[in-house]
């Protein structure tokens, strides 16, 4: 059974939900599925007393979130009435800007994605007209659908994804300082929260179990890391963890955009371009035993379009070279490489969830939200 605690709900919410235990009470029935949910377990499995229990219930039945889903047999007494969750009852938007190319999916209130769109972009046109066309994309995503709790925008870093700025983008330092979350909000009127597109991804499959404390690594137009650890995502106190792509492996290496020289980024994205996927496997392996070795994590997760491109070639190799560094070690237990489910779409879906998660009760930190 899962265990629940008091922790503050942040972030941005349904208009519905006004505390704490209505989010836990929502995470409950999303849990049960179609088959529901009776009001004696949630008081059960919440800690709230049956009273309380009624009154969030009674709300969010009024409100269209939770609806009855039939009786079931008690052990004494008469039946008891289940509820479950209306998944159309609310929506959020998941946008992941990449370097060249944008994905927008609306997700219902279980995370199922029920529209989809994806469209070219140029980073370097600029940050008005990539506002204008994640704009214009979102809209015609929302077209005929239902309730809207907000949008959550991933992209690459670095950033600070409280304020919703970007910071020094790498190979795009006009970016730098552009308020980003309030621009969209501005133009969207919807309340906007911006990440980093690996912490997006990794909030996504930590919130799908994939495991206590993982590292989800992207390998696309550039590197980067999202680090779940103890079960939360870690963004470090500066929101900067997880540049992972700028950790110097060769001192005299090729240049990086960043500035610096020899950084897996730069080897990885160049043995890309040669056709040396294998060496590309190697760097990228090297570059997360370092990871395991300095975090002691349970397991690597690999995704971004070059991998799932040569999903096998990267899964093997990047496990080979984690293995031996495990093994030299002296570690008893072995790290699993894995491919991260979701598929290229698995950015925009995390992203959807920086808004849905909070309404759940199930962020780790503040989401705060820009409203429009």
């Amino acid at each position: 059974m899962k265990s629940y605690v008091n922790r503050a709900n942040t972030g941005a919410n349904l208009p519905a939900l006004r505390g704490h235990n209505a989010a836990l009470v929502l995470d409950l029935l999303r849990a049960a599925g179609e088959g529901g949910i009776s009001r004696l377990e949630l008081a059960e499995r919440t800690g709230l007393t049956p009273q309380a229990v009624s009154k969030i219930t009674a709300r969010l039945r009024a409100e269209g979130l939770a609806a009855d889903a039939g009786r079931r047999a008690s052990t004494g007494g008469k039946p008891r009435t289940v509820l479950r969750l209306v998944p159309d009852a609310g929506h959020a938007v998941g946008l992941h800007l990449d370097r060249d190319e944008l994905t927008a999916v609306l997700v219902d209130l279980t995370g199922a994605v029920v529209a989809e769109r994806r469209a070219p972009l140029a980073f370097g046109a600029g940050a008005d007209a990539v506002v204008a066309v994640a704009a214009q994309e979102v809209r015609a995503l929302l077209a005929g659908h239902g309730p809207v709790s907000g949008v959550g925008v991933a992209l690459p870093g670095p950033l600070d994804h409280a304020a919703g700025v970007l910071h020094r983008v790498t190979g795009f330092p006009a970016w730098d300082g552009f308020p980003l979350g309030d621009a969209l909000a501005e133009r969207l009127a919807l309340p906007v929260v911006v990440d980093k597109d690996t912490n997006a991804a990794a909030l996504g499959l930590a919130l799908a179990g994939a495991a206590e404390s993982f590292a989800y690594l992207h390998l696309g137009t550039g590197l980067g890391a999202g680090l779940v650890l103890g079960g939360a995502l870690y963004r470090g106190e500066r929101t900067g963890a997880g540049e992972f792509g700028h950790q110097v492996l060769q001192l005299d290496g090729p240049a990086c955009e960043c500035g610096d020289r020899g950084c897996v980024e730069a080897l990885c994205l160049a043995a890309v371009a040669r056709g040396a996927l294998d060496e590309a496997a190697r760097v990228l392996g090297t570059a997360a035993g370092n990871l395991v070795g300095l975090l002691d994590i349970d397991r690597v997760l690999l995704g971004g379009r070059t991998v799932f491109a040569a999903e096998d070639l990267f899964v093997r190799g990047v496990g080979a070279v984690v293995d031996e560094r495990v093994r030299r070690g002296g570690g008893g237990a072995r790290v699993p490489v894995a491919l991260a489910p979701g598929g290229e779409r698995g950015v925009a879906e995390g992203a959807a969830q920086l808004v849905l998660a909070p309404v759940f009760g199930r962020a780790d930190v503040a989401l705060p939200a820009h409203r429009g």
